[in-house]
């Protein structure tokens, strides 16, 4: 039920991206304005996505990993896989210190797992196979995908509110357009909401990527542990990370740096509602 119910939001929300888009197009630009957003968004991701295992990797500094290198990580993302029914990613490890770990590329069959030296050398087995089968989970829900598309819509977006704007400011007040003032507001706060959605969007597919976590594993304490200790050293160990690859993190790599802004703008779930949620699947798990 959780799960569908998760699917249900994703899908409102992707719609309600979309559903901006043709607004501010409409508003903006009649059908013209939203098509030519929609595809110059479409294009700008589309090279992002087709390439975002080589691009995430190259950010991250990670090299491939060998059976003779690291033969019980891969066994264990072997077998996690093989419980998901997808093929096996390729493996990396990033020299960083912090604890983290992230997935990347456009299909199951493309998929990569990118671990950091610091989260192989701190963690317990238990977590560590917690943490793993969270990027699995993010593979096997296609989640790159999404985000992909939600980033494409997105861009469009912002892309048409900004076409309008300058449009408005040097083509004048002129009486077949909107008034200025509404090019104004529609094209500052149009963007505004698109993001809005798309970090609610994130924030739902890192719940279902925990909970398919925990049916692969069948130990949801072992992630909340996990996620409970990842983002307390990633407050007191920082990294360079880009805002862009952030979000891609189980625990939000730039915790120690963020500012206390509202939760509409974390690209995560508080990692305590997150830990909550865990425990509560072992409980119901437990009755049946």
């Amino acid at each position: 039920m959780a799960a569908w119910k998760n699917t249900l939001k994703t899908t409102a929300l992707l719609g309600g991206i979309g559903g901006l888009l043709v607004l501010v197009g409409s508003l903006l630009g009649g059908a013209g304005g939203a098509l030519i957003g929609l595809v110059l968004g479409v294009a700008i991701v589309g090279f992002t996505y087709w390439c975002s295992d080589r691009l995430a990797i190259r950010a991250a500094g990670a090299h491939e990993v060998t059976d003779q290198e690291e033969h019980d990580l891969l066994e264990t993302v072997r077998s996690l896989a093989d419980r998901a029914e997808i093929p096996m990613p390729r493996v990396y490890v990033s020299p960083s210190p912090q604890p983290n770990a992230f997935a990347s590329g456009r299909s199951p069959k493309k998929a990569v797992v990118c671990v950091t030296e610091g989260l192989l050398s701190s963690s317990p087995p238990a977590e560590l196979r917690g943490v793993l089968a969270h990027e699995i989970g993010h593979i096997a829900n296609r989640d790159i995908l999404i985000g992909s598309v939600a980033a494409a819509i997105a861009t469009g977006i912002s892309f048409v509110a900004n076409m309008a704007l300058w449009a408005g400011m040097f083509g004048g007040d002129g009486e077949d357009g909107p008034p200025l003032p509404v090019l104004l507001v529609t094209a500052l706060l149009a963007p505004i909401a698109a993001s809005i959605l798309q970090l609610a969007l994130s924030r739902s597919r890192e719940f279902e990527a925990d909970r398919a976590a925990a049916e692969l594993t069948g130990d949801p304490e072992a992630l909340a542990q996990a996620l409970l200790r990842l983002e307390a050293t990633a407050r007191r160990v920082p990294v360079e990370v880009s805002q862009a690859q952030a979000s891609a993190y189980i625990i939000n790599p730039l915790t120690g740096r963020q500012m206390r802004f509202a939760a509409l703008f974390q690209t995560h779930p508080a990692t305590e509602e997150r830990v909550a949620r865990l425990r509560a699947f072992a409980r119901s798990a437990a009755m049946t």
